[in-house]
């Protein structure tokens, strides 16, 4: 049996390491911290897991990558060290194509989140709670996480594994109509075609969010929002492949999107605008509700 503070030592330092090497992100030592201290397997349940990693060349699609997975091989046992490797991803629900996430991509996504202690934070999409605590871990007591899940099985099973955690909050319900109060980061753990204005008009002046855009196949851009006093900052900061999030696409932005992804001229994009305009030049993806613009909000008519 292996020591699993000394397992989540070297997977914490592995998430460091692989995502400072790969993409130049350098973790604040609070989100190191988090994933060393936070047991993986508390919310997963116990082993034999489903699961993919690096030592099964993972490449494909969630699906039919959940669809090879098998319960028991020399690695997938009930050792929670298997658990813990950056791009181990863990099956949830095989029929529904639900996972756990791999560990780097959303250290990654947190990391642009920017947390600090004491923020309100809003995760949309909080499966079982793990990515969850991981938050609530880097924002501290006195901060605060609300975790909204649609699927009431997994809502209460995320409500258990983190009653032990008094600034948890877990609802639930349809992450695009739940009210909140103002957060500095929002969490959007699933694939959507829009911002919706729930979120944000409760993301806080200079508050973060971070909102995977996709096409019907899960691939697509992650998009950082953050508010400022002019309006909303916007940049896509890395690719993802992740599930659908229920009640926020759009099957004609869902095709835009796939064109613009096409063009790689992704990096243009500058701020999120919200007021009434002509499709002009400096669009990225322009929409009757929004606008991704190329131009940042210093030039914003």
């Amino acid at each position: 049996m292996s020591n699993p503070d000394e397992v989540r030592q070297r997977y914490a330092e592995e998430i460091r390491d692989v995502l400072k090497v790969r993409f130049g992100i350098t973790l604040s030592q609070h989100l190191v911290d988090a994933f060393r201290n936070v047991s993986r397997e508390h919310f997963l349940g116990p082993g034999p897991w489903l699961i993919r990693g690096n030592k099964k060349n993972f490449r494909q699609g969630l699906t039919s990558w959940l669809n090879r997975s098998r319960a028991t091989d020399d690695w997938t046992t009930s050792e929670p060290k298997h658990l813990y490797h950056h791009d181990t991803i863990v099956a949830i629900d095989v029929k529904r194509g639900l996972n756990n996430g791999q560990p780097s991509g959303l250290a990654a996504w947190i990391h642009f989140l920017e947390l600090q202690k004491g923020d309100c934070v809003l995760h949309v999409g909080c499966g079982l709670g793990y990515y969850t605590a991981i938050m609530a871990e880097v924002v501290g007591p006195t901060g605060h996480v609300t975790g909204i899940e649609i699927d009431s099985d997994l809502a209460s099973r995320a409500c258990q594994n983190l009653t032990h955690l008094n600034q948890v909050k877990i609802v639930n319900g349809d992450g695009a109509k739940y009210s909140t109060g103002p957060m500095a980061a929002i969490l959007i753990n699933a694939g959507v075609t829009h911002p919706r204005f729930a979120w944000l008009d409760s993301l806080q002046q200079g508050g973060r969010m971070i909102i995977p855009l996709t096409t019907e196949k899960g691939r697509g851009l992650v998009l950082k929002l953050k508010r400022e006093l002019e309006g909303y900052t916007a940049g896509f900061v890395l690719t993802t492949q992740v599930f659908d999030c229920v009640g926020s696409r759009n099957e004609e932005l869902s095709e835009r999107l796939h064109d613009r992804f096409k063009r790689r001229n992704w990096r243009l994009v500058k701020s999120l605008r919200l007021d009434a305009h002509e499709s002009n030049e400096s669009c990225w993806l322009h929409y009757k509700e929004f606008c991704l613009s190329m131009l940042p909000l210093s030039e914003k008519p």
